[in-house]
C-alpha cells in the first residue's frame, strides 16, 4: 500500500476513535428523551350535519373605498394621515361630537394635527409605511386614539388606481403592533394574568383584503400566585363599541365577531 494512502487511513482511524471517545463530552450530542407517539385527532359528532353557512354575518373581509380622496401619482406617501382619519370620523359624527360621545376626546384633540401626525396632543399616531399586499409599493398602516378611553384603532390603506383603499380595521386595546411580511400582528392585554391575546391579519390576494388569520391566547409571563379572589382586572381596556359603525367587521372582539373565543369581549 503507498505510504500517503497509508497515513490517510490512519489518520481518518485516529479521527473516529476520538469522536467515539468524546460522545459523552459537554458540546456533543445528546439525547432529549423518547418522541411521543403521534395521535391522530378524535372526530366528534360523525353523524352531525356539517353546517353550509355561517350563523351570524361577520363581514370578515374588509374591504372599501375611501370616497372623496385620489392618491397624486398612485404615492401612498402623499396622502396625509390625519385627513385620512377625519374621514372616517366623519362618516360617525356622533362618537366624536358632543359631551357624551364615547370618542370625544379624539374628536377634540384632532384640532391639535397641526405639525401631523405622531405630534403633540394628536391622536393620529406616526404612520408606517411598508409593502403588505406583494406589488411592490408602499401601503399605509396607521393608528389613532379612541379617547378617553383606551382603545386604539387600528387600519390598513393600499393604493388601487390612484383611490385609497382600505383592506383592515381592527379597534382594541393594544399593547404593541407589529409588522412581518405580508401581516399585521396585534397584541393586546388579557384578564387572565400572565396572558396576552395575539391577532394577526395577512394579506389575501384573492379577497384582496388583509384576513384575521390566527387567533391566540399565549403566556407571557410566570404562573400568578393561587388567590380565591378573581383574575378580572377592575379596569377594563377592551371596548365593546367600534368607532366605525359603517361596517359589521369592525366591531370589538363581541360573540359575532370573526376573532375566536379566545379574543371574546372579557
Amino acid at each position: 500500500m503507498p505510504r500517503s494512502r497509508l497515513m490517510r487511513l490512519a489518520a481518518l482511524v485516529a479521527l473516529l476513535s476520538a469522536a467515539v471517545a468524546g460522545c459523552g463530552d459537554a458540546g456533543g450530542l445528546r439525547s432529549a428523551g423518547p418522541t411521543e407517539t403521534a395521535v391522530a385527532p378524535d372526530t366528534l359528532w360523525p353523524r352531525l350535519t356539517p353546517a353550509s353557512s355561517p350563523a351570524y354575518v361577520i363581514g370578515e373581509v374588509n374591504r372599501e373605498v375611501v370616497k372623496g380622496l385620489t392618491v397624486p401619482g398612485g404615492d401612498i406617501r402623499a396622502v396625509d394621515p390625519v385627513d385620512v382619519v377625519r374621514r372616517e370620523m366623519a362618516k360617525s359624527p356622533g362618537d366624536y361630537e358632543g359631551a357624551k360621545a364615547p370618542y370625544r376626546e379624539t374628536g377634540r384633540l384632532i384640532g391639535d394635527c397641526g405639525d401631523g401626525a405622531g405630534h403633540g396632543r394628536c391622536p393620529v399616531l406616526r404612520p408606517c409605511y411598508r409593502d403588505l399586499t406583494g406589488d411592490g409599493r408602499a401601503d399605509l398602516t396607521l393608528g389613532f386614539r379612541l379617547l378617553p378611553g383606551r382603545t386604539t384603532a387600528v387600519r390598513v390603506y393600499t393604493v388601487e388606481k390612484r383611490r385609497l383603499v382600505q383592506v383592515m380595521s381592527w379597534d382594541d386595546a393594544v399593547s404593541g403592533v407589529e409588522l412581518a411580511r405580508r401581516s399585521v400582528i396585534i397584541r393586546s392585554p388579557s384578564e387572565v394574568a400572565g396572558y396576552e391575546y395575539r391577532l394577526q391579519w395577512t394579506w389575501e390576494p384573492d379577497q384582496k383584503a388583509m384576513l384575521l388569520t390566527h387567533d391566540e391566547m399565549l403566556r407571557t409571563g410566570p404562573h400568578p400566585p393561587k388567590s380565591s379572589k378573581s383574575s378580572k382586572s377592575p379596569h377594563s381596556p377592551k371596548s365593546p363599541n367600534s368607532s366605525n359603525s359603517s361596517n359589521s367587521s369592525n366591531s370589538s372582539k363581541s360573540p359575532n365577531s370573526p376573532a375566536s373565543p379566545s379574543a371574546g369581549t372579557p
